[in-house]
């Protein structure tokens, strides 16, 4: 069997919500951790990105340059490479330098951390280990901003085959700078008043960050509940000063139970059928 090095890791923050100034300084930090279960040192490699999402379902575009990706520009990584041990963590320095004539509004970027070593297989052969994880700068610059956020769908479905079920929504945010919309859902068993959410394990609450001139389709997945059943699910939407409340009762009924009950139909009128034709007969003999 081949010996095979570990390479994961973390970093900490996975998203930061920042206000700057124009011609400001600011300075933050990222925090790289090499976990306990590694077998070597992790060498990391850190760089600036641009940030920006392709489509409703925000896709992740680091690539791509904008006017509100211009901080990418602006930000110096004190320590762009270095080392962890296992178990360790390190904390990695970056500068902003917003410029005096900065545009108001968002600006988005990522401090993205992969592996910066080789490793070689059995034979020798070099392999490049590719693991890259970014976190995400969301900043706001002073200036004159424009807040333009609507909730488009607030979806609940009435009726299910399987679980677990999906409820989504749809943002959209036209203004030039990134909003926080807050979900938060309950739900409960109808016929035996089972609260399933929230728990204490999750509230049901979360949070999405709907981008400027972008539409987000929002999705998440409710799990636990009963596999034949009734349950009372309702989400609520705080975004941009709105509010959107849909409340359903969904039936749960998989394609099991379907297919008995068609089964079971078909035999009851098989039944009638038969027995319509033995009273029909005799009737003709008599």
């Amino acid at each position: 069997m081949e010996n095979e090095s570990t390479n994961a890791f973390t970093i900490m923050p996975m998203n930061q919500k920042i206000s700057l100034n124009p011609g400001e300084v600011y300075e933050g930090y990222i925090t790289i951790i090499n976990p306990s279960y590694a077998t070597e040192d992790f060498v990391y490699k850190a760089e600036v990105t641009p940030y920006s999402v392709a489509d409703e379902e925000y896709t992740a575009d680091l690539l791509s340059e904008s006017d509100r990706t211009a901080i990418s520009k602006w930000i110096t990584i004190e320590e762009p490479t270095g080392s962890v041990k296992p178990n360790e963590s390190k904390e990695i320095k970056f500068t902003i330098k917003v410029p005096q004539n900065a545009p108001a509004g968002g600006q988005y970027g990522t401090i993205a951390v992969s592996s910066n070593q080789d490793s070689s297989n059995a034979n020798g052969v070099s392999v490049q280990n590719v693991f890259e994880i970014a976190s995400i700068i969301y900043a706001d610059v002073a200036g004159e901003t424009v807040h333009d956020g609507e909730i488009l769908e607030n979806n609940v479905p009435s009726f299910v085959l399987n679980n677990p079920v999906k409820i989504t929504a749809m943002l959209t945010n036209k203004g030039n700078v990134h909003e926080t919309a807050i979900f938060t859902i309950t739900v409960s068993d109808v016929f035996t008043g089972r609260v399933i959410l929230p728990t204490e394990e999750n509230t049901g609450r979360y949070s999405e960050v709907i981008m400027p001139e972008t539409t987000r389709y929002a999705e998440r997945e409710v799990s636990d509940l009963p596999a034949l059943g009734v349950v009372k699910v309702t989400q609520t939407i705080d975004y941009n000063g709105q509010t959107s409340t849909t409340e359903k009762q969904i039936i749960i009924c998989p394609v099991w139970f379907m297919a008995l009950v068609l089964l079971t139909l078909a035999s009851i009128i098989a039944a009638v059928v038969i027995i319509v034709k033995k009273r029909h007969r005799k009737g003709i003999v008599v």
